[in-house]
C-alpha cells in the first residue's frame, strides 16, 4: 500500500481558504434580500469568521452576517448594515465599510499584511525598565504607528523598581522624545501608580495598547477593564494553561470614557512591508534636516555633507535615533520575503 503523501502548509492553507469560500458563498446564497429591512449604521465590536458583532447608534449589540463583497472587516470599522427580518438567523447583514481614518496591520510572511483594527486614534506603546528598557524597540513601534496614521503615546511600566538616581538617568534619556512631540508617562501597574494619567490620555479616544511579552500589557488592560472576564487570563490549577484569554481583537468601552481595542496577538510590529522612505518618515524629526544633505539620494551613513549626521554632531538629533534608523533599514532588507502575498 502506497504511503499517503503529507500535505504542505501551503496546500493546507489553500484547502482551508477554498473551504471557507464555499461556506461563505453558501451562506450568502441563502440570504433572501426580500427579508432585509431598513439600513442602520454601526461599529464593529469584534469579528468571528463570516459574522461580526455590531454596535448600532443606539448602543445595541447585533450579530450580523458579512457580505461576500466585503474583503476586509476588523474591530473599530464603521459599517452600514440592513436589518434581517427573518425569524431565524442573525440580526442583520453588513453591506458596506466606511472609509478608515487609520488601520493597524500585522505583517505575516505567509498571508501578507493583515488588518487587525481600524479607526484607532492613538496607540499606547508600553515598555518596561525590567529586564531592560530598549529605546530601539520603542523606535520600531514609533515607526509603525506613525505610518498607520495614529498618535503614539509612550508609557514606561515598573517605575517603582527604579532608584531615584536610575529614574533621573532614564528621564534624561527619554526627555528627547518629549522635545520631538511625544507624550511620555511613567507608571507601575502593579502598584497602581500613574494609572489616572493613562486614563486621562485614553478619555474620549479609541486606543490600543501594544507591548512585548513581560512589559505588563495584560495587567494594564485588566486594570483599565476590571469587569471584563475575557481579559482575566487566569492560570488553571489542573492544566497550567491560561483561561478566558481574548483571541480576536475586540472593542471595549472604558468605565470613565473612551474605547480600548484589545488584541493580545499584537505584541510587536514587523516592518518589512514598509519602504525605506516610509521608515524615514517614521523618524519625525529627520525631515527638517533632509534638505541639508548634499546629495538627494544620501543614505545618511558616510555620505559627504550629510544633513542628518551634522544634526547629530550638533546635538539636534539624538545619536541613537539615527543608529536605530539604520538598524531598522538593515533588518528590513535582511528579513523582507522575496514574495509578499496580497493582504
Amino acid at each position: 500500500m502506497a504511503k499517503k503523501q503529507k500535505l504542505t502548509k501551503q496546500q493546507l492553507r489553500r484547502m482551508k481558504s477554498n473551504r471557507n469560500k464555499k461556506i461563505n458563498e453558501t451562506e450568502q446564497t441563502q440570504l433572501d434580500t426580500s427579508l432585509l429591512g431598513d439600513s442602520f449604521e454601526g461599529r464593529v465590536i469584534s469579528r468571528f469568521g463570516q459574522h461580526a458583532d455590531i454596535e448600532d447608534e443606539q448602543g445595541q449589540l447585533r450579530r450580523c452576517d458579512i457580505r461576500r463583497t466585503i474583503d476586509s472587516l476588523v474591530a473599530g470599522d464603521a459599517v452600514i448594515c440592513r436589518e434581517n427580518q427573518a425569524e431565524s438567523g442573525n440580526q442583520g447583514v453588513i453591506e458596506a465599510v466606511k472609509p478608515r481614518s487609520s488601520l493597524l496591520t500585522r505583517p505575516d510572511f505567509y498571508d501578507g499584511v493583515k488588518p487587525v483594527a481600524a479607526n484607532i486614534d492613538q496607540v499606547v506603546i508600553l515598555s518596561s525598565i525590567r529586564p531592560e528598557l530598549s529605546l530601539h524597540i520603542i523606535d520600531r513601534y514609533l515607526v509603525a504607528v506613525e505610518n498607520m496614521g495614529a498618535t503614539p503615546v509612550i508609557a514606561i511600566n515598573k517605575a517603582d523598581l527604579l532608584t531615584d538616581v536610575e529614574k533621573q538617568t532614564l528621564e534624561a534619556e527619554l526627555a528627547y522624545y518629549k522635545t520631538i512631540g511625544y507624550q511620555v508617562y511613567w507608571l507601575s501597574v502593579k502598584q497602581a501608580q500613574g494609572l489616572a494619567q493613562i486614563e486621562d490620555v485614553l478619555a474620549d479616544k479609541i486606543s490600543i495598547v501594544v507591548g512585548q511579552s513581560g512589559v505588563g500589557k495584560s495587567s494594564l488592560v485588566n486594570r483599565l477593564l476590571p469587569e471584563t472576564d475575557a481579559l482575566t487570563n487566569e492560570i488553571s490549577d489542573n492544566s497550567g494553561l491560561g483561561t478566558h484569554t481574548t483571541t480576536v481583537a475586540r472593542l471595549y468601552h472604558l468605565p470613565s470614557s473612551g474605547e480600548l481595542i484589545d488584541s493580545p496577538g499584537v505584541r510587536e510590529f514587523a516592518l518589512w512591508h514598509l519602504t525605506e522612505s516610509q521608515i524615514f518618515d517614521g523618524f519625525v524629526e529627520f525631515e527638517q534636516y533632509r534638505h541639508l544633505c548634499k546629495f538627494r539620494d544620501c543614505k545618511h551613513l558616510d555620505d559627504p555633507k550629510c544633513g542628518l549626521r551634522a544634526a547629530v554632531e550638533n546635538g539636534d538629533i539624538k545619536a541613537s535615533r539615527l543608529e536605530h534608523y539604520h538598524r531598522i533599514i538593515q533588518s528590513v532588507s535582511e528579513n523582507k520575503p522575496s514574495y509578499i502575498p496580497n493582504s
